[in-house]
Parts: C-alpha cells; structure tokens; sequence
C-alpha cells in the first residue's frame, strides 16, 4: 500500500474535557468546547507494509517507547478490525510545537494518525466516524477532526460521542498568544488524570454547572463576545484545576510563572486590553485575544520573567490528507 499523510491542528479547549465516563471508549464525563490552532501541527504518515512483523513508530524522528508504541499500535489495531486487515504498519509523525506539555498535543497527533491511518487502509470515513476513531486513541483529538470551533458531546454511547464543528476559523479572528514556560513533558499525563478526576469530591460540582457553561459558551462564541468568553473560560479553567489539585494524588501542573502570567493577564483586562486566558493540563498559558491585539500582547507576553517564547495561533482548519 501507498504512503498516506495528514496533518491536523492541536486545539484549546474554552470547556473543559476532564474525566471519563468510560476510560476504555473514553466517553467524556462531560460535553467540551474547543478552537483548532492554526500554525501548530502534527503530520502523520503511514504505510501498511505486508513485510512487517510489528508496527515501527518514529516520533519527531526518534524512536518511540515502548508505551507510545504500545498505545500507537493498540489504535492501529481499531483501525485494522474496521478494514478488515493485519498488516502492520510504518508510522512516522512531527510535530512543530513541544509535545506532553499542556498544548493538547495528543489530540492533533491522532486525528491525524486517525485519519492517516483509516485513508492508507482503504477506508473513506465520514467526518463523524473519524472524530469517533481519532477519540479512541485521545479524547480531545475528537474536537481536532473538524474544522475551527468545536463541541465534542458526551454520551453512554460509542456512537454518538464525536466532534462538531459550531463555527468555521474566520468566523472569529481569535489569537491563542501560547505563553511557553516549560517545554519539559509532564510527569503525569492526561490519560492518568482523567482516571483520577472522580477522586475529587469538586468533580461532582465541576460536571453539574458543566452543561449551562456549555450553552453560554457556545453562544458567546456565535455572538463574538468576548467578555462574556473571557470570564467563563477563566472560570471553568480554575474548576478543571481544582478537580486536578484535589484528586488523589493531586496533580499540581501550575508553575510561579504560570500564575504570574495569570495575574498579569487579570491586570492587563482590568486596564481595559480585551485579553484572558486558560491551560490545559499543564503550565503554559493560553493568552486570548482579537487578532488586532495580538502584537502588543505578545510582547507583554515575551517580558514576564519565565516565559521562554510565545507561540501564536489563530483559529484553524480540519484534519486533512496532504500529498
């Protein structure tokens, strides 16, 4: 078979993915919301090869280890039942952002391996589909398949949890100014904190405003509204942390410059700039902002003590095949 590539776009979550109803399926404890990062990639090739005997996997141009390999090829493996096939395959994938480090690199890494993967095994799957297979190998590359802003939906039910687009990327000409503090990967990663949100007797509280902070958000995207954004992805930022600071064991994935950048955003919108911000789970910080703000921040950004660079994305397309 031929090699297939495709490339998709990390995204950042406005509400918040954390903990699962199901860890096998990973069926979402909860609905979430998310904008496509354009400028921040995975490309992912892929070539089923009948001379294999195993499943190879370079990443960034290294090897994997042996729990990436294992997690790739287990995917690979939903893949190969849906095709009908077994061979093995060549899997080789870049990223040009740091990976393990709260910018949701697992998201854009297997909607493009989902969508890689399914194309070089014969498969033609529709967008649901694919948002359903990619969120089989990480929860948020469900809300990568599709184009700009995203609602991935819960449910008890396989089929009908995937990602759908609310609004295309020119709908709203956001600047996700990403504030880098540390490029290191985290000690604990989203797939084992998921598994210890209900640990926190906050989880419960977290999921039952989870719904209505849904609802606005959506609205409040379709409106362009950006005060009513900002207050609400900051308020359901601190719930998703709180959930993580008070699970057993905590995780604490804030850093002191992750806080100063926070208290420095806070400032900077009580002076009147339209800015605010949220992190996944990890210590870089996603500033927001109109596009028309997005120098000036940038450079606010890139003069707090800690902060190593900035990247800068604005809203970003689908997962899509490239020759």
């Amino acid at each position: 078979m031929t090699i297939t590539t495709a490339v998709s776009h990390p995204n950042i979550a406005f509400i918040k993915y954390w903990g699962n109803r199901n860890d096998e399926l990973r069926l979402p404890a909860s609905s979430s919301l998310s904008m496509n990062l354009a400028g921040l990639q995975t490309r992912t090739a892929v070539e089923f090869d009948s001379s294999l005997r195993n499943d190879t996997l370079l990443i960034n141009r290294d090897t994997a280890s042996q729990d990436q390999q294992r997690r790739v090829s287990d995917f690979l493996d939903l893949v190969r039942q849906l095709a009908s096939i077994k061979t093995k395959a060549r899997i080789t994938t870049e990223s040009n952002f740091p990976s393990g480090a709260g910018i949701a690199s697992s998201s854009s890494a297997f909607a493009a391996l989902a969508l890689a993967a399914s194309t070089a095994a014969g498969l033609s799957l529709d967008e649901q589909s694919l948002s359903r297979l990619a969120r089989r190998g990480s929860g948020s590359a469900a809300r990568s398949v599709p184009s700009g802003f995203v609602v991935w939906q819960t449910s008890d039910k396989d089929g009908d949890s995937f990602g759908v687009s609310i609004a295309p990327p020119e709908h709203w000409a956001l600047v996700d100014c990403i504030a880098i503090v540390s490029e290191r990967e985290k000690a604990i990663g989203s797939t084992e904190g998921h598994k210890l949100a209900a640990t926190s007797t906050l989880q419960a509280a977290r999921l039952a405003g989870a719904p209505h902070r849904l609802e606005l958000c959506t609205k409040t995207i379709l409106d362009r509204d950006f005060s009513t954004l900002a207050d609400l992805i900051e308020l359901d930022c601190h719930l998703m942390h709180a959930v993580m600071m008070t699970s057993h064991p905590p995780l604490h994935y804030w850093m002191p410059a992750s806080l100063a950048i926070m208290e420095a955003v806070r400032g900077w919108r009580r002076d009147g700039l339209s800015v605010c911000y949220t992190l996944d789970a990890g210590p870089n910080v996603h500033v927001l902002c109109p596009a028309g703000e997005a120098d000036h921040l940038c450079a606010r950004l890139e003069g707090i003590p800690g902060v190593i660079r900035v990247l800068r994305a604005g809203p970003g397309g689908p997962a899509r095949i490239i020759d």
